[in-house]
């Protein structure tokens, strides 16, 4: 599939390898869809340096996984696992999509983490969104520049600026990481343990956002972070539900 033939969306998800978008914020996504948003996803590598599996079968995997979350669509770069680039050349190639979807918000790993390809898209991707606005850069598709760069965080848990409740699509969420079977725990692979692969790290998904969800009173949420806080229309509803026994129904 090449740039040109992507559709527009509403929100673009990028992760440094795939597997990224659907572990930081497969929930979101589902929600989203659920609210007529529409949603494409771009894997920056193919995850060729992975300990288990193939990029291949990577591959398969991660459209099985983009089909449960509903995407409208997901496209692979090959910028390089382990060594993800950010150089012109990277920077040209994603934002050629960026102009190509027209997406009205990124979501992006957090340049902050253990892994220094989430680190290297963390910079690579809003610096794209940006050049993306430029008119006076030439590409095959008309200049746009997305609304705002959220980040999604990976390893660490850092302090966030919203969280989005995942509740009611928590199980999509986790039948969209499942459907990598090459490289989360599974008892029956005899390929070796990785950092992910351990039954540790799966308990770990819902531990993350069973956090993030009794900070606001939900039984799992996601959280994000950005530089610009969002607008809130009505900061009285923002809040229904903090405190047990004064929740109003929400729209």
């Amino acid at each position: 599939m090449t740039p040109g033939s992507l559709p527009q969306v509403d929100i673009l998800a990028v992760g440094a390898h795939p597997d990224d978008v659907d572990l930081g914020c497969g929930g979101t996504l589902a929600a989203l869809k659920k609210r007529g948003r529409t949603f494409g996803i771009l894997d920056l590598t193919r995850g060729e340096m992975a300990t288990r599996g193939t990029p291949e079968i990577r591959a398969e995997e991660a459209q099985d996984a983009a089909a449960l979350l509903g995407a409208s669509f997901r496209h692979s770069l090959d910028l390089g696992d382990g060594g993800l680039r950010t150089d012109r050349d990277a920077e040209l190639q994603v934002i050629e999509i960026v102009r190509a979807t027209r997406p009205m918000l990124i979501l992006a790993p957090l340049p902050e983490d253990r892994h220094a390809d989430h680190v290297r898209a963390g910079r690579l991707v809003p610096d794209a969104a940006f050049y993306a606005g430029l008119r006076a850069l030439k590409t095959a598709h008309e200049a746009h520049r997305p609304q705002n760069v959220v980040f999604f965080p990976a390893t660490f848990v850092p302090e966030v600026t919203f969280v989005v409740d995942v509740t009611k699509t928590f199980e999509t969420k986790l039948s969209a990481i499942r459907a990598f079977k090459s490289q989360f725990y599974n008892p029956d692979s005899s390929a070796p343990e990785t950092f992910i692969s351990s039954p540790a790290f799966f308990e770990g998904i819902s531990a993350r956002a069973r956090f993030f969800g009794r900070m606001v009173n939900v039984d799992f949420a996601e959280g994000f972070i950005s530089a610009r806080p969002p607008v809130l229309d009505d900061p009285v509803r923002a809040f229904d539900g903090f405190e047990p026994g004064f929740r109003t129904e929400r729209a």
